[in-house]
């Protein structure tokens, strides 16, 4: 077990293009957003495991020497297939859960648990710590918060456990792991994904666990070679939405319209493509040209994503309202509410920016002023953290 504590953060996500699209097969390119989920792991020597998640108002601890004693072969060491519903159940019978308890903060509990005792089973006796995670993310948004948790859990534990090395160097401020040490963190945070969604796709924990940008299409992924770091303006409406019910009127939609929405789909996914391409170019030398058309894809797809009927008044607000200061946003994710993301171009003047994130508070909105193409999971010093993360760190 290490001695020192582990700090590490992982980013969440944002859809640039082919939500929706993606579902019938499309392309969809997905990327980092550079809001992050940070974990600090303490070894201690109290025969605890605590667990601390601040952002849902969570605290639990556990008796390491009971859960020694459990049997925990339910669960096979580098055993990396879905959960059956009989394993689910164990699960909350060792985290002393009752059976019908499903709310969506008891799963993130689990998901540690069973990334906890998967992992440490390697031990010769499960480890005494403290995990404390906290996030800049909002939970519920589409923006990827549970794989970042699933993420920073693998490769905490994996690393505290001497599956993967430490990449910290001393004198370092940060790193990132091997290629072969990301590979096993992104199976696991896989494992701790299906815990909590049932059936994900994977290209939540994959951004999560490798940064960048990343291109997904059947099942596929693939990572864009050095996608740029783009400024946006992330706003979340805060306007509740299911995703189920807006994929559901898209398929419904496209039985009733064959004709008109495949051209659709197929429109969105050549806009995915061309950006692909944009992207590609602007890694040597991003040019002022390269943003312009970056925003000419954004209008287009948001148009496209209206006549999908998954817009929304509140989202057609902000794109009046950035519009207004000449800049262009779409809806990512499921739509009909939820988030939408504004290029910020790199020539804008400060006032500018600031006086739409006014505007768009004004609407009831919440902004976060971010990058996307943003790195994947990282091992940080502490003096390495911005004073806000360290200080919610500390006061845990």
């Amino acid at each position: 077990m290490l001695p020192e504590v582990l700090l590490v953060s992982a980013p969440g996500k944002v859809i640039l293009h082919g939500e929706h699209a993606v579902v019938h097969g499309k392309v969809a390119l997905a990327v980092a957003l550079n809001l992050r989920t940070f974990l600090r792991l303490q070894p201690h020597s109290n025969g605890k495991v605590d667990l601390n998640l601040p952002n849902i108002g969570i605290q639990r601890a556990w008796d390491v020497a009971k859960l020694q004693m459990l049997d925990t072969s339910f669960l096979k060491q580098g055993d990396v297939t879905a959960l059956t519903p009989e394993q689910m159940e164990k699960l909350k019978e060792v985290a002393g859960f009752p059976e019908d308890c499903a709310d969506h903060e008891h799963l993130a509990v689990l998901s540690f648990l069973y990334l906890y005792l998967s992992i440490c089973q390697s031990q010769r006796a499960l480890p005494s710590l403290d995990v404390a995670v906290w996030s800049e993310l909002p939970t519920g948004a589409g923006l990827g918060s549970s794989a970042a948790y699933s993420v920073c859990l693998a490769a905490a534990l994996l690393t505290a456990c001497k599956e993967i090395p430490n990449p910290l160097k001393d004198g370092e401020a940060a790193n990132r792991w091997t290629e072969e040490s990301l590979e096993l963190i992104n199976k696991w945070a896989f494992q701790g994904e299906r815990v909590i969604h049932g059936n994900p796709s994977g290209v939540d924990n994959a951004v999560s666990t490798w940064g960048g940008a990343l291109r997904y299409q059947q099942g596929k992924i693939s990572s864009l070679k050095r996608p740029p770091a783009l400024k946006i303006l992330l706003t979340n409406t805060k306007v509740p939405r299911s995703t189920k019910a807006l994929v559901a009127g898209v398929r419904s939609r496209l039985l009733k319209f064959p004709e008109i929405m495949a051209p659709l789909l197929t429109s969105i996914d050549a806009i995915s493509l061309e950006c692909e391409r944009l992207l590609g170019e602007m890694t040597a030398a991003p040019a002022p040209e390269h943003y312009l058309v970056l925003e000419e894809l954004i209008d287009m797809n948001q148009h496209h994503l209206n006549a999908l009927g998954v817009g929304h008044a509140s989202l057609d607000r902000l794109c009046q309202v950035t519009m207004a200061h000449g800049l262009h946003s779409k809806l990512t994710g499921a739509g009909g509410g939820g988030c939408g993301i504004t290029l910020l171009r790199p020539d804008l003047e400060r006032p500018e920016v600031e006086a739409m994130k006014q505007a768009l508070t004004s609407c009831g909105f919440d902004c976060w002023e971010t990058s996307i193409g943003a790195p994947g999971v990282s091992v940080h010093t502490a003096a390495s953290l911005d004073a806000p993360v360290r200080q919610a760190l500390d006061g845990l």
